[in-house]
């Protein structure tokens, strides 16, 4: 889906659509798990009789509050982050609380580039760096999976006249839409 169907112009569709990779999660799943056991061995060496109730309670406070901000926070910021390719635009959206969003129509992005790290090339991923004409500057988007082919379906539009069909070698070639 990526964007509502409302908000896209008079002959305007989705392309691709996608959100970081899964392993910006890697982190935080691997917080979670050190919490639990940190908390685990902590909780087990205090004893439950005498005056530790307190001390039990402070270390599931202290816990609870590790696996919110270092687990379910950037969960949900990857969950609320989405990358939306058009024929016409490229839409950036984040944000938990505080939405904020970046629109690059087609017709102003300059350069298209990906970089892949020996990890990114092992998992199917990359990063995204479009360069756009204005003073805007660029957009980076870290960890797109199949960056590639999100590059190519960007490629494919940016040098593809309104029909579809390739205007550098005439031929009658039709890009298949990027799929995740």
């Amino acid at each position: 889906m990526g964007i509502s169907a409302r908000r896209l112009g008079e002959g305007e569709y989705v392309v691709a659509f996608t959100r970081t990779h899964w392993k910006a999660l890697v982190l935080p799943v691997f917080a979670l798990l050190c919490t639990c056991a940190l908390t685990g061995f902590l909780l087990a060496g205090v004893s439950s009789g005498g005056g530790y109730v307190e001390l039990r309670w402070l270390v599931l406070a202290v816990a609870a509050l590790a696996v919110l901000w270092f687990t379910v926070r950037p969960f949900l910021r990857w969950r609320t982050a989405s990358y939306t390719l058009t024929n016409r635009r490229l839409i950036s959206r984040s944000g938990i609380f505080t939405r904020t969003g970046r629109e690059i129509p087609l017709h102003r992005v300059a350069d298209v580039r990906y970089e892949r790290g020996v990890v990114d090339r092992l998992l199917g991923c990359g990063t995204l760096v479009i360069f756009e004409g204005s003073e805007g500057g660029r957009l980076v988007l870290p960890d797109v999976p199949r960056v590639e082919a999100l590059q190519l379906a960007m490629t494919d539009l940016l040098f593809s006249n309104p029909d579809g069909l390739s205007g550098d070698s005439g031929a009658d070639r039709r890009w298949t839409p990027y799929r995740r």
